[in-house]
């Protein structure tokens, strides 16, 4: 395996930025470990559990290191513009490269889908407790909130690339803005579906902020990107400190207002700031990964890193029962000096059994599926509406099918539910596979 992927790394083209996969890995690495420190495991006559900040309020100030999903997004504005573009040089459209892009989220995502769907179905048949069944599914799918709205910012990116040029920042600036109109509805006691939006409004803005850095409007420089850092960690601690918004970054069962659900003017701020970090040690990161080992790594990392982030709560769905259950692990108050030295054990125990999924589940990631190759078109020639609509409906049914799962939270996963989302987003992921299979550009 070591030798292929050092191959890999020597054949990375020249031009590539590799200080952006280099962000890309320690962005799921911090959310993976985020995740595993957070979870609290309870077992009396049932399995239960909730996350450490619902016991202790020192570690809602430590999310703000971990909540780092805004630098994926980021990650994936720069990405997504820069791979769009060559993408179109070479004689592609908008289309084939969605269908190209979407490929390698895809793929490991219905596997793992089908995979959980199978050992839900093979626990209810062997007699196991449906509301445990429902918990242990709706965990383990925890990190399918993500593809909501990345799909659909994927899907957008023609529009936001078109956006960025006509109108630069003030498209983020925008969405911010639209963001705080939400929240504003919010906090003034409006109904809860008025700041649904902000779903995708927020993670927009920062998917833009990665096109704008990709063309130019925002470059890798302290005079930028301090500014920005200095900027948003200041409006984060006004919005918080004093300000209506919680201090956590990620979902604490002790607020009424949650800053990712839907996404806040707080995160944002969060992530103005981390993208200013991210400017500023570009060119260290560029440096660093000239060099062929570290280089080397993160292509490792990034040739599994949706299997990484698809499975990673199903290492934790296998440790309850083989610690817990059997009494392995002891249960010291969550936060108290014993709790946190179990840490370390219940991390290796994560690590190793992610690491057991990651050896039988990443060929099917590394494994390119059919994807349409860019051709030369003249001028006159379209892509048909056939294409863009199955296309379309595709990317839908996948949206609906995961959002479905979300909102039906664990008491519904267990019963008809389960196959009835499976069976949405299946059949939006057979339709994008059928267009790349069949689509000619």
């Amino acid at each position: 395996m070591f030798t292929p992927l050092r191959r890999a790394a020597e054949r990375t083209p020249p031009g590539r930025d590799r200080h952006i996969d280099l962000l890309r890995a320690v962005a799921i690495a911090l959310v993976v470990l985020g995740h595993w420190l957070a979870v609290v495991v309870t077992y009396g006559e049932r399995v239960g559990g909730d996350t450490i900040l619902a016991f202790v309020s020192w570690a809602r100030p430590l999310t703000w290191l971990f909540q780092v999903m805004p630098v994926f997004f980021l990650v994936g504005g720069f990405a997504g513009a820069a791979s769009l573009g060559s993408y179109r040089r070479r004689g592609g459209d908008a289309i084939g490269w969605f269908l190209c892009r979407t490929d390698r989220l895809i793929r490991p995502t219905t596997a793992f889908l089908l995979t959980l769907g199978g050992a839900a179905l093979l626990a209810l048949l062997l007699g196991v407790d449906p509301a445990t069944v429902g918990m242990g599914v709706w965990l383990a799918c925890l990190p399918l909130w993500f593809l909501i709205a990345y799909v659909t910012v994927v899907l957008l990116t023609p529009i936001l690339l078109a956006l960025h040029r006509r109108a630069g920042l003030a498209v983020p600036a925008a969405f911010a803005v639209a963001v705080a109109f939400g929240d504003a509805a919010r906090l003034l006691g409006g109904p809860a579906v008025l700041g649904a939006a902000n779903y995708l409004l927020a993670w927009a803005a920062v998917y833009q902020l990665g096109i704008a850095w990709r063309e130019g409007a925002l470059p890798a420089r302290p005079r930028v990107a301090v500014p920005m850092i200095v900027g948003g960690l200041a409006a984060l601690v006004l919005l918080t400190v004093p300000g209506p918004y919680p201090v956590s970054m990620v979902t604490d069962p002790s607020d009424r207002l949650q800053n990712t659900s839907p996404p806040t003017l707080a995160l944002l701020a969060l992530a103005v700031a981390q993208t200013g970090i991210a400017l500023l040690l570009h060119e260290r990161g560029r440096r660093m990964l000239r060099r062929t080992r570290p280089w080397t790594a993160v292509v490792a990392a990034n040739s599994v890193i949706m299997t990484v982030f698809l499975w990673h709560m199903t290492a934790v769905v296998i440790a309850v029962p083989a610690l817990y259950v059997t009494g392995l692990l002891p249960q010291p108050p969550p936060g108290s000096a014993a709790w946190l030295l179990l840490r370390v054990p219940w991390l290796a125990f994560l690590t190793a059994t992610l690491a057991v999924l990651v050896a039988v589940f990443a060929f099917i990631e590394r494994r390119g599926g059919p994807c349409p190759a860019p051709g030369t078109k003249t001028g006159a020639e379209k892509t048909g509406a056939g294409p863009v609509a199955v296309t379309l409906a595709g990317a839908g049914l996948i949206v609906a099918g995961l959002l479905g799962a979300a909102l039906t939270g664990p008491e519904g996963l267990s019963g008809p539910m389960l196959p009835v989302h499976f069976v949405v987003y299946l059949a939006g992921a057979a339709l994008l596979r059928a267009a790349r299979s069949s689509y000619r550009p």
